[in-house]
């Protein structure tokens, strides 16, 4: 009970972060406190690192809800450590994740409510009452993670066991490939959002290349790339810089 307890407090600190700073809201740096707290830090760090790649390029984009990482990387990874490992971590991370961004859209469209009272307490110029609404939110947050991840952990521990125990092997090796295989759709996610330009892709397919061809370490992939990076900025601010020149001296000419 106080492992539950333990990672529920944790994951609704990660909640308060994830309407403020954002700087734990990451499986990276969720998944090894969980792992300590399991009592296997080394655990949580591969389970973690695991998680942070899959849903690498997984955010919240307009008024797009994604799925809650943080409440799918506390269960996933408590609930790994405690049944068997990234495949199980993996397999209940998703479906959690899924569930809990339900109720992620169901907070985010009821604290709307509060709007209005903000704006009538702003009228009377009491700033002390507006920065003691915003407590309201921040403790919805804490719960709508914690008591789920505390729920699941306490109750759901010895369910997964009997419930892995029972998986043919077929299906336990299919979550084995299903955690290889989300791991590369998330880092193609990330491509797509930071790879604009057609032409930037010719540094994908050479970094590939130098990769798997000549077998070569991201150290020295990244040493190649570094001047090559350098080179294309020059070129790109040249480029830029001739053409505003062109453009001022068509505007001359008229």
């Amino acid at each position: 009970m106080i492992t539950a307890l333990l990672v529920a407090i944790w994951a609704g600190i990660c909640a308060i972060d994830d309407i403020g700073t954002q700087m734990l809201r990451r499986p990276l740096l969720i998944a090894p406190i969980v792992g300590l707290i399991m009592g296997d830090l080394e655990a949580g760090l591969y389970i973690g690192a695991t998680l942070e790649v899959m849903w690498m390029g997984v955010g919240n984009v307009g008024a797009y809800s994604a799925p809650d990482i943080i409440s799918g990387t506390c269960i996933g990874t408590a609930l790994g450590i405690a049944s068997g490992g990234t495949e199980v971590a993996v397999a209940l991370a998703v479906p959690t994740s899924l569930l809990a961004q339900q109720l992620l859209i169901l907070y985010r469209s009821g604290i709307v409510a509060l709007n209005p009272i903000a704006e009538r307490m702003a009228e009377t110029g009491d700033f002390k009452k507006i920065f003691r609404i915003n407590f309201i939110p921040m403790a919805i947050a804490f719960l709508i993670r914690a008591v789920p991840t505390f729920i699941a952990i306490y109750f759901g521990a010895t369910v997964i066991d009997t419930i892995v125990a029972a998986l043919p092997a077929n299906i336990m090796g299919g979550l084995n490939v299903a955690g290889k295989i989300i791991p590369a759709v998330g880092i193609g996610l990330l491509m797509l959002m930071m790879i604009k330009k057609a032409d930037l892709w010719v540094f994908l397919i050479a970094g590939f290349a130098l990769a798997v061809y000549l077998n070569l370490s991201v150290l020295a992939i990244t040493l190649i790339s570094l001047p090559l990076a350098f080179l294309y900025d020059l070129a790109s601010q040249s480029k830029a810089v001739s053409n505003s020149m062109d453009d001022e001296e068509g505007e001359l000419d008229l």
